[in-house]
């Protein structure tokens, strides 16, 4: 009887463990993203900023740091799988704080132009620091782009993530309310790269904060030969300081018309005021939308390496922005010396000069409301 019994325990004992090893073994291991952290200088100011590398499982690499939450270097592989850096900027801090052009930012407190750098809310008048000709633009003179923000980081199901949090006092740059802003990168296994975007105010005020990081998938030369397409169906007039003329136009039998796929150069020299104005495409593509949640707003390809981009937003509209003002004074990563044309972004965003337009769509904040703003970035190859 006792043999039949400490049989009995060893064989339950013996299909328990079985069991336990066969639930272990069909468990797949998931593959776990890395981050790291690191020092990047010290500001004018003697503020210390950090670096942030994430990393997926498939290799794609993702730096950022905590000055500007400004992405350094976004490196993804071509269609044999070799990565490369397609993101302009520098090697270093000291580059970003002598002369950058929002390479990579996050800029803010509004992103893109307010006429006159004045707008009138609830009866009161608000002056801006005006830096941009006669108007406003990304936030002022030392805008989110230029500001140390707090930084925490963390794995996460989605992949690693990093978010950037940053308290913009009242009256900053001339805006009203003390803004408490947030933005994350999270980096999938997908090669997708998630950024969220968060607020809140004690005062009504504009908000528009958007990512302005210059994209060459063929990691460089000029962007002309990259083919667009945008979900949209209008686009924003400007005047000849770029701000709106008032109206949503139409782009059909116009340069601004990517509803199908166009290289950018076929049409950028065009004999066309509005490229005119830009000096090449500097204006607001406004997408066509069923709703406000994520939606195809554009797809980027460049042929040579395979790479594409497709960009997904909750926003209404995206800054098409062709490099038209690189100019060959700036030199970036590994000594290459940035030229007109050799980036582009497509800042996912509401519309230039909103706090003056009633007819746009609304970009006030006001006490006890969240700002959410929600973009991804989908890197493949073909």
């Amino acid at each position: 009887m006792r043999l039949l019994l400490r049989a009995g325990i060893r064989c339950s004992l013996l299909v328990t463990l079985v069991a336990a090893v066969g639930c272990r073994m069909s468990e797949r291991p998931v593959p776990r993203a890395s981050l790291t952290r690191e020092p990047f200088g010290s500001t004018p100011a003697g503020e210390a900023v950090e670096l942030v590398t994430l990393t997926n499982a498939r290799g794609m690499e993702l730096r950022a740091m905590s000055y500007g939450a400004i992405i350094v270097s976004l490196k993804v592989p071509d269609r044999a799988g070799v990565l490369g850096d397609v993101v302009l900027g520098y090697d270093s801090l000291a580059g970003y704080v002598a002369s950058s052009p929002y390479f990579g930012a996050v800029v803010g407190r509004y992103g893109n132009r307010i006429a006159d750098g004045k707008f009138t809310l609830d009866g009161q008048q608000y002056t801006l620091a005006v830096n941009n000709g006669p108007n406003a633009l990304h936030g002022g003179l030392r805008g989110f782009d230029k500001v140390v923000w707090g930084v925490d980081t963390s794995h996460t199901a989605e992949g690693s993530r990093v978010t950037f949090r940053y308290v913009s006092k009242d009256g900053e740059e001339g805006y009203p309310g003390t803004l408490t802003a947030a933005v994350s990168y999270t980096l999938t296994d997908a090669n997708e790269v998630r950024i969220a975007y968060e607020a809140t105010t004690d005062k009504a005020t504009p908000v528009n904060l958007t990512q302005h990081t210059y994209f060459n998938l063929a990691g460089s030369g000029d962007i002309l030969g990259h083919t667009l397409t945008f979900a949209a169906d209008r686009y924003v007039p400007v005047d000849s300081t770029l701000i709106p003329t008032g109206e949503l136009a139409p782009v059909a039998g116009t340069p601004f018309d990517f509803t199908s796929a166009h290289a950018i150069g076929e049409r950028i020299d065009a004999d066309n005021p509005q490229l005119r104005n830009g000096g090449g495409y500097d204006h607001t593509i406004v997408l066509t939308r069923a709703d406000t949640g994520l939606a195809l707003a554009a797809t980027l390809r460049e042929a040579t390496t395979g790479r594409t981009l497709q960009v997904h937003t909750t926003e209404p509209g995206v800054q098409f922005y062709t490099g038209n003002f690189l100019d060959g004074t700036l030199t970036g990563k590994g000594g290459v010396v940035y030229r007109r044309r050799n980036g582009l972004c497509l800042e996912t965003q509401h519309f230039p000069d909103s706090p003056n337009r009633p007819s746009f769509p609304n970009t006030i904040l006001r006490p006890g409301d969240v700002y959410r703003s929600r973009t991804v970035w989908t890197f493949g190859t073909e």
